[in-house]
């Protein structure tokens, strides 16, 4: 008889330490589940409407704030990306000596018109030497409403982090300034590819 009070202890607690095993592997599984329930609204996740003529869209590993470099406006005004916080901002690398540049510019044109009056800005900065700010700025002239800026120092696409590829290269930033994806070369930026890709950014 004196065996049976030791023998209950020691079933009792084999039995917690049961359930105390399948409570943990449980959590583990819900903790797995709940990461990859989450991924998809990291900064970046846009690769869900990527499609189209925007399927090159690259989605940063990180959030990225906009360089901290300064471009310039027509008038020769210093300007950030973090000038532009509120708004959604297409900004785009280009060239008057770069052909798809020079093709991509109508479609960018139409995404601004798009979004009159709504908080988006396609901010195209040219990197021509001094010698081609003229004809840059007459281009642009020709493609309301469109706005002049330039990086005649060639700078900027080397402050992006990661550099940039090649032109054009378009980064497009949230509202809170931090970079959502970029595409690497030319694109047709005033179809519905674009607007749902714009419209993701807007929604947050």
């Amino acid at each position: 008889m004196s065996d049976h009070p030791a023998a209950k202890p020691r079933g009792g607690f084999l039995t917690w330490a049961l359930w105390g095993a399948a409570l943990i592997g449980v959590a583990a599984v819900l903790y797995i589940i709940a990461q990859a329930s989450f991924k998809p609204t990291q900064p970046g996740g846009l690769k869900d409407v990527a499609k189209g003529e925007m399927a090159k869209l690259v989605t940063p590993a990180e959030a990225t704030a906009g360089p901290a470099y300064s471009f310039h406006d027509a008038e020769g005004k210093p300007v950030r990306v973090a000038d532009f916080k509120g708004k959604v901002v297409v900004l785009n690398l280009w060239a008057t000596w770069c052909a798809p540049c020079v093709a991509e510019m109508p479609t960018l044109a139409k995404l601004q018109a798009e979004y009159a009056g709504k908080p988006v800005m396609v901010v195209p900065v040219s990197i021509d030497s001094p010698t081609g700010v003229d004809k840059a700025k007459a281009f642009i002239a020709q493609h309301a409403p469109l706005t002049y800026y330039a990086d005649p120092e060639m700078k900027l696409p080397f402050a992006l982090k990661p550099t940039a590829e090649g032109m054009p290269t378009t980064v497009i930033y949230g509202a809170d300034g931090v970079e959502r994806g970029r595409i690497s070369g030319g694109a047709d930026w005033s179809g519905p590819d674009a607007k749902a890709l714009i419209d993701r950014v807007l929604a947050g």
